[in-house]
Parts: C-alpha cells; sequence; structure tokens
C-alpha cells in the first residue's frame, strides 16, 4: 500500500489554525517538534493544522495513550477550511485538565459542511494530550 505524502505548510505563510500568526511562529514549532503545545487550546489550533496537513504522527503522539487509535486513515480526509475557537476552559499552562469547544469547516463531494465538538485534553509529565470528544 502506497502511503500518501504529507502536505507541508510554507513557514511564511499565515497559520492554518486561524491565529493571523506565520505557521513558522504558531503551530509549526509544535508541528516541527520544536516545543510541545502550551495549552490545550494551542494543542487544539495545532492538531487542527495536523488534519489539514495530514500529519498523522503528530496526531497520534499528541492523542492520549487511553484513547488513541492504532492508526488514522485519511482516505476519506475532507477539504478542511477553517476552525473557529467558541470557548477554551481552564487547560492553561499551569492546569492538569481542559477543554476546547470549537467548530471546524470544511468540504467534502463539493459542500460546506461544520463540525462542532467539545474536546477535553490532558496534561501529562508537562505534555497536553487529546482525550476525546466530551458530550
Amino acid at each position: 500500500m502506497k502511503k500518501k505524502k504529507k502536505k507541508r505548510q510554507q513557514s511564511t505563510e499565515t497559520c492554518l489554525c486561524g491565529t493571523k500568526q506565520s505557521y513558522a511562529n504558531c503551530c509549526g514549532v509544535y508541528l516541527d517538534g520544536l516545543k510541545p503545545a502550551p495549552s490545550a487550546e494551542a494543542l487544539m489550533r495545532s492538531r487542527y493544522s495536523a488534519y489539514v496537513l495530514k500529519n498523522a504522527d503528530y496526531l497520534l503522539k499528541t492523542w492520549h495513550p487511553e484513547t488513541r487509535p492504532a492508526h488514522l486513515d485519511f482516505s476519506d480526509n475532507p477539504a478542511w477550511l477553517r476552525l473557529k475557537i467558541l470557548e477554551t476552559l481552564a487547560g492553561q499552562a499551569e492546569a492538569v485538565l481542559g477543554s476546547v469547544h470549537f467548530i471546524a469547516f470544511y468540504k467534502i463531494n463539493g459542500q460546506a459542511q461544520k463540525m462542532e465538538e467539545n474536546s477535553s485534553f490532558e496534561k501529562m509529565n508537562g505534555q497536553w494530550f487529546y482525550v476525546q470528544a466530551a458530550s
């Protein structure tokens, strides 16, 4: 089976997560492994960028070990358009738990769609991990 090539984001381009910062100064430092995301929201934003770039390695690395899937399949991955953060609860540098309520907009088969989720995060050994979609 041929492995799909990951997309690359140019370091000078505006970050995919919607912060208006350059990719290099935003999610790029996390996806390139230069430092861990400092908050639950930063991890959420970087994971959105990883989905856009089809970076399964980063997504799996930042997924909580108790809920992490064995692998990710991007064969039906939609065209991600933008991310809107609605609310962040806790999840700052000194916290251990946090949640991020967001909407991700995308297109699939030419139809505009949106996915709304409230994601939970946990910090272990100084690193934030995505746990699961919370109800």
